[in-house]
């Protein structure tokens, strides 16, 4: 097995959107160098060490899954996870989402498996920031 993150991709309707949510607004790290748009290309962050999420123009993403049909928006097949320190932190980000456009579909607070909460993207794609242990 390789040492390399492992690379979640999912698709977007628009890179700078995309780009300034996750980097202006949430305050991720890109990978990569700038394109002509001012936006890495590929457009990725990451996560923590072995994790980077990637974002995929729409177009572009239905070309690498073939015959597959990509997910319409607000259609999640998974949760992403968020892990953060403190129920602050929780509290934070989920409030920075939401001022950027996110959903806010669980607010923050605690649940049996922790202190937590859930927003969507402006894509649609699920988002729990939670305290980990």
């Amino acid at each position: 097995m390789s040492a390399s993150p492992l690379v979640v991709c999912l698709p977007i309707a628009d890179r700078r959107r995309s780009y300034a949510f996750y980097r202006e607004e949430l305050g991720l790290e890109p990978v990569g160098e700038p394109a002509d748009d001012g936006v890495p290309e590929p457009l990725q962050f990451v996560i923590n060490d072995g994790v980077r999420v990637m974002f995929i123009p729409t177009g572009g993403f239905g070309w690498v899954i073939g015959d597959r049909a990509v997910a319409e928006p607000g259609t999640s097949e998974c949760v992403l996870t968020l892990p953060v320190v403190t129920p602050a932190d929780v509290d934070r980000m989920i409030t920075q989402a939401r001022k950027a456009g996110a959903t806010v579909i669980t607010p923050p607070g605690q649940q049996p498996w922790g202190y937590a909460g859930v927003f969507a993207d402006p894509d649609g794609h699920v988002w729990m920031v939670s305290v980990q242990p």
